[in-house]
């Protein structure tokens, strides 16, 4: 299953894609959000007598098929055994939610559509107590007037996930902290047989990974997107475009990606790198379970910072929220449908189980391969709610950002900076016609 990079956190609200993805929403100048009346448990630890029925909609079809989530019902109604908690799981999730919320059947508990305008939040939605948010990453990327209507499920960075088998057959003893050691890495890689790095150029969607999803962490700015919208020239604002493009160019020219580029081989590549045919991923931490699910030990896998550069770190990385999680407007059992969501945050377990870190900022991810990325002490820069205007121009200018069409192109371009003077041209007019 495809889930959602740090990068695609704006994609749905500039292209309408379908896959999961947390969300760079809109700055709606929230604060905080109103309590919401719960009935309190019988007793410390002891049974609720809270009861009733409600539907808990969500885009895990595999955790629906495999039990995952009955297991978690489970758990839940042995502390409120009157509760009946009804699944429901779908396919083409980021569509089918959209027409559920117009026809008033999305459920009682349900992961938000993506590409759902902040200001929309309140027609649909039902505001969340402050008390669930408290020391949470992103409380506010969903809110709207100083309320809060839902909070992320899990929190992604991005890095090189690996086989260290794979290292290890190519005689590669230490994790690259530099990027000469990485691109040593990689020739040792090529020289076993091994492919390096498996880009996934052909599925296209990993490709924003190498710009517009980089961008902002590589430059440890959070608002650079912001600072875009008021430039004529955005995308050499900062050196970070341009850099990731050419370490990408880099791994495409001395043939350290996989050899088929015109092919989506995005399923095949997990069992590639669990294999150790494919040693590298420059993805999210979110494919650490898919990779490990296509049969690669645990142990086997491992997470580091990418090292963009020569200063040997430590190096920025990003912090992103994957789906959002929420209570319908047209709940019928509000009380019952807040309880729930708080035990899937806090209590389920799924976090771990999907390879996130933790939503709340005072745990630890138990997942040894995020240990792993956190012991090289990288600059963790946090996402931030953004002006909805860069989403408006990059679609007047048809600039396909978080589709990794543009990396794409560029990755293949003779001339970066010409592509880039496109682009920014693109940008400026599309601006210009807006009134901005």
């Amino acid at each position: 299953m495809r889930k959602s990079v740090v990068w695609l956190s704006a994609c749905l609200l500039v292209v309408g894609l379908l896959s999961g993805c947390g969300g760079k929403k809109e700055d709606s100048g929230a604060t905080s959000s109103p309590s919401v009346s719960n009935s309190s448990d019988s007793a410390a630890g002891g049974k609720s007598e809270l009861s009733g029925k409600i539907k808990f909609l969500s885009h895990r079809t595999d955790y629906v098929n495999d039990g995952t989530f009955d297991k978690y019902i489970a758990k839940f109604k042995e502390k409120y055994p009157k509760a009946e908690i009804e699944l429901e799981a779908l396919t083409n999730y980021a569509n089918d939610i959209k027409v559920r919320l117009t026809t008033g059947e999305a459920g009682d508990v349900l992961m938000l559509d993506p590409g759902i305008a902040n200001k929309d939040l309140p027609t649909y939605f039902e505001p969340l107590p402050d008390s669930l948010f408290e020391n949470a990453y992103f409380p506010d990327q969903r809110a709207w007037e100083g309320k809060r209507y839902a909070i992320t499920t899990g929190v992604n960075t991005m890095g090189i996930v690996y086989n260290k088998k794979a290292f290890q057959k190519a005689g590669i003893t230490k994790v690259p902290t530099t990027l000469d050691e990485l691109y040593q890495a990689a020739q040792k890689l090529k020289d076993a047989g091994i492919i390096p790095l498996y880009m996934n150029y052909g599925a296209q969607w990993p490709m924003g990974n190498w710009f517009e999803g980089a961008g902002w962490w590589v430059a440890g700015d959070p608002k650079l997107h912001d600072r875009m919208v008021q430039s004529d020239t955005p995308f050499t604002l900062t050196d970070a475009y341009e850099k990731m493009i050419n370490i990408a160019r880099t791994f495409v020219e001395k043939g350290w990606v996989e050899p088929d580029l015109s092919t989506n081989n995005w399923e095949m590549s997990k069992g590639e790198v669990a294999s150790g045919k494919a040693a590298m991923y420059f993805l999210g931490n979110w494919v650490i379970p898919q990779v490990i699910g296509a049969g690669a030990k645990p142990e086997d896998v491992g997470f580091f910072p990418f090292p963009y550069d020569n200063s040997g770190g430590p190096y920025n990385a990003p912090l992103g929220g994957d789906y959002y999680i929420g209570v319908s407007k047209n709940s019928k059992n509000k009380e019952l449908a807040i309880k729930f969501l708080e035990f899937f945050v806090k209590e389920s377990g799924y976090q771990d189980q999907s390879g996130f870190m933790p939503i709340y900022k005072d745990k630890q991810p138990n997942v040894p391969q995020l240990a792993e990325f956190k012991s090289f002490k990288p600059n963790l820069i946090e996402e931030l709610p953004g002006d909805p205007r860069f989403n408006e121009i990059a679609n007047k200018a048809e600039i396909p950002l978080w589709t990794g069409a543009v990396a794409q192109q560029l990755v293949k371009a003779k001339d970066v900076k010409a592509e880039l003077d496109k682009l920014n041209k693109k940008w400026a007019d599309a601006k210009k016609a807006l009134g901005y």
